[in-house]
């Protein structure tokens, strides 16, 4: 039973696989996120976790004040919200000693399964104090994870009016940074988010994890957001090389791909931003 690390953006089904796991016996925290109606099952993330890693981001990605000094930073995310930030590949995140004191106390059970979307911009910061480890990326398509990011945080009450076009890019962002940053170092298994609700990735996972997974766990009732590949250009190609990487066929993938209305998309005017004119709530 090897301990691994779930990545993938919000709202694309690492959630999902993290339930598959939990039955396992892995260590997931001390301080799991609670259910929402978004996550009626749960988010299988660690508070400590995810806190760790939004410390991590200070530096890269400054937060919003919480004071009345917000108002100055409208493009800014508040702490927690990391999750939503957009940051170039090239982007690099270090651990200061007490950051790297924590890992070490995190890491200390095992075989741990820890999930957070903000793996995929801090996984380099990490990998000292994960030792041997197997990495998941989840993903699904970027239309529909979009939808459903945007549905998220306006029922979570977010500050933020989050755009089909921001949550396109922050879906990008992630992404990018596991194929062009973190793939090509470890043991990695891709999935597509449809292979666990057919149960074709069951294998492979359990095969990965030496061990057995709870798939009985996935509710194949929650396929709930309605999405299209009418994406950026950009989008459409990091979902091929992800499909491609998971040996997935989406028949909505055209052989030739071809430019789509919206086929610019730069990824952030600032670090870990959210673009002013999409604002805050």
């Amino acid at each position: 039973m090897r301990s691994c690390v779930i990545l993938g953006s919000g709202r694309s089904g690492t959630s999902m696989v993290a339930g598959t796991l939990q039955a396992a016996g892995y260590h997931m925290g001390d301080n799991l996120l609670p259910p929402t109606s978004s996550n009626p099952k749960g988010y299988f993330e660690d508070q400590a976790i995810n806190n760790l890693n939004e410390d991590i981001l200070n530096q890269v990605a400054p937060v919003k004040p919480s004071t009345g000094w917000g108002r100055l930073y409208p493009w800014r995310l508040a702490y927690g919200s990391r999750w939503l930030a957009t940051l170039d590949p090239t982007v690099i995140v270090r651990a200061t000693p007490e950051i790297a004191e924590r890992m070490v106390h995190l890491t200390y059970y095992r075989p741990f399964c820890f999930k957070d979307p903000r793996f995929c911009y801090t996984l380099d910061t990490w990998r000292p104090a994960l030792g041997d480890v197997v990495f998941l990326c989840v993903f699904r398509e970027p239309g529909r994870t979009a939808a459903s990011m945007m549905t998220d945080t306006r029922e979570r009450g977010y500050d933020i009016r989050l755009s089909r076009r921001r949550a396109l890019r922050v879906w990008t962002s992630m992404y990018q940074h596991v194929l062009s940053r973190h793939r090509h170092r470890g043991q990695w298994l891709f999935v597509h988010y449809d292979q666990f609700l057919d149960g074709s990735a069951v294998p492979r996972v359990e095969a990965l994890l030496e061990t057995e997974i709870d798939a009985g766990f996935v509710d194949r009732q929650l396929k709930r957001s309605a999405g299209s590949l009418d994406v950026p250009r950009q989008t459409e190609d990091v979902y091929r090389q992800l499909c491609a990487a998971a040996s997935v066929r989406d028949p909505s993938l055209s052989p030739n791909p071809a430019v789509t209305s919206d086929s610019s998309l730069a990824l952030c005017s600032e670090p870990g931003t959210v673009d002013a004119q999409e604002g805050q709530a």
